[in-house]
């Protein structure tokens, strides 16, 4: 049997056993999916309830390295469609920052990086996509086909219109090394600096493939502006004791090989590994290599969600409450200086991430297609701004204020916010910015006696 046909094999029966436990879910249970880990940062509701068997629908099923594609099941994370794909010299067009997050969970939800300027968000690299809908069927989603307003409507749609079960992507290139560098610029110079590089893709003479920011403070950000390299002397490694994001202010120039590239930011979840003294020396030679990356952060972060050690001792010391404040929004290039100010004076948390991104423009301007969930503007520059922790509730303030406050200046400034965190919008705000009307024919056609929980109720947590 040819390994395509075994592959084949494998995933018809992830399919029937997928078929099987959706049937067996009572019809006035929540669905949800039977899974172990999730990159979300809200409650997951209907534990106790039967989940959806995605057991055997987590593997890669094919590469096509002559037409540069992939045939990948919804459940792969991003980690075994990286090490397979980069066996032959390809990567997935865009790959999410944290090793555990699955295609299909990136698509059906946002997923960005670095090449995000020239490659859009993973939604866009999709070719075609199978997806089990509410009505108990699976279906081929193409932009064009009998589908195509499934295919339209599924990214960002977070399970309320399916779950995916086979996709197929684009892949591209790579070459062994990525060279980066770290230019620091001005708060009110990002906008220029930022839209420049984005239309040039290139920077002082040399080649910018992928570009990322962080900002430590009002009077200290940078760009990291990275570019194929077939060598880069002695690439660094930041999987030991060196921490990447501290190596942005400490360093001009640097090198990666593309593997550790791609998972820079997963050994410390970005910055957030401190939060659990992970970046304490001495912890650090004590704490496992292996365990030091952003799905077992996030397992001890639902522990601390179930027992709540640290509000715990916060009352004890008498701290003030705080409230969790983690978000990934995406603001107009031209008014993110704006947005940066007033997050730094209102807000407060540092340091934050910077990711330019623009919808995709496969074959010119004219091809760029419409996302309704996620209505970015064609050919115009975003920043996604991304912030990750807690503050101090204060006097005569309630837990829910600050994000209150984050949703109505992004609404302000014209900017959208990626719903994987604590939404707070009320549902009339929340259907003129994802969809609306239009989600609600998709869903009427796919999911006709509505047993997936809708858009608004899934990502507030409730039915």
């Amino acid at each position: 049997m040819s390994a395509i046909t075994a592959a084949s094999r494998r995933h018809e029966d992830g399919v029937a056993g997928l078929l099987q436990s959706y049937a067996a879910i009572p019809p006035d249970a929540p669905v949800r999916l039977a899974k172990r880990t999730s990159n979300l940062f809200r409650p997951r509701g209907g534990v106790g309830a039967p989940g959806l068997d995605v057991s055997g629908l987590d593997g890669v099923l094919d590469i096509d390295t002559v037409n540069r594609t992939a045939e990948v099941q919804g459940m792969c994370t991003y980690e075994r469609l990286v090490d397979a794909t980069l066996a032959y010299g390809l990567m997935p067009l865009v790959v999410p920052q944290l090793r555990t997050i699955t295609l299909g969970g990136a698509v059906s939800g946002l997923g960005i990086e670095s090449t995000s300027f020239r490659n859009g968000l993973p939604h866009e690299s999709v070719l075609e996509l199978d997806v089990l809908t509410g009505g108990g069927d699976v279906v081929t989603a193409t932009p064009d086909g009998d589908h195509a307003d499934l295919f339209a409507m599924f990214p960002n749609s977070y399970g309320s219109l399916g779950y995916a079960t086979r996709l197929r992507i684009e892949l591209e290139p790579v070459q062994p090394y990525v060279a980066l560098r770290h230019l620091r610029v001005g708060i009110d110079e990002l906008p220029g600096a930022v839209a420049a590089i984005v239309a040039a893709r290139e920077y002082d003479g040399d080649p910018v493939d992928f570009v990322d920011g962080v900002v430590f403070s009002p009077d200290e950000a940078y760009l990291t502006l990275g570019r194929w390299a077939d060598g880069v002397g002695r690439p660094s490694n930041y999987t030991g004791s060196r921490i990447f994001y501290r190596s942005i202010a400490e360093r001009v120039t640097d090198g990666l090989t593309v593997h550790d590239y791609l998972w820079r930011w997963d050994t410390d979840w970005f910055w957030c590994s401190q939060a659990f003294g992970a970046q304490h020396p001495l912890v650090r030679r004590l704490w496992p290599a292996r365990h030091r990356r952003s799905d077992v952060y996030h397992r001890l972060l639902r522990l601390e969600n179930r027992w709540h050690v640290a509000a715990r001792i916060d009352r004890m010391r008498h701290r003030p409450a705080r409230e969790r404040v983690v978000q990934d929004v995406e603001i107009p290039v031209e008014r993110l200086a704006e947005f940066l100010r007033w997050f730094d004076a209102s807000v407060g948390m540092r340091p934050v991430w910077l990711c330019p991104l623009r919808l995709r423009e496969a074959d010119g301007p004219d091809s760029v297609r419409s996302w309704p969930l996620y209505p970015l503007a064609p050919g115009r520059t975003y920043v996604n701004v991304g912030f990750w922790g807690t503050v101090p509730i204060a006097a005569g303030a309630a837990y829910g204020d600050v994000n209150r406050a984050i949703e109505a200046a992004v609404t302000d400034l014209d900017g959208h916010k990626s719903l994987y965190s604590d939404i707070y919008y009320d549902e009339e705000t929340f259907g003129r910015l994802y969809g609306g009307e239009h989600l609600s024919a998709v869903r009427r056609r796919y999911d006709p006696e509505q047993r997936l929980t809708g858009l608004y109720a899934k990502v507030v947590g409730r039915r």
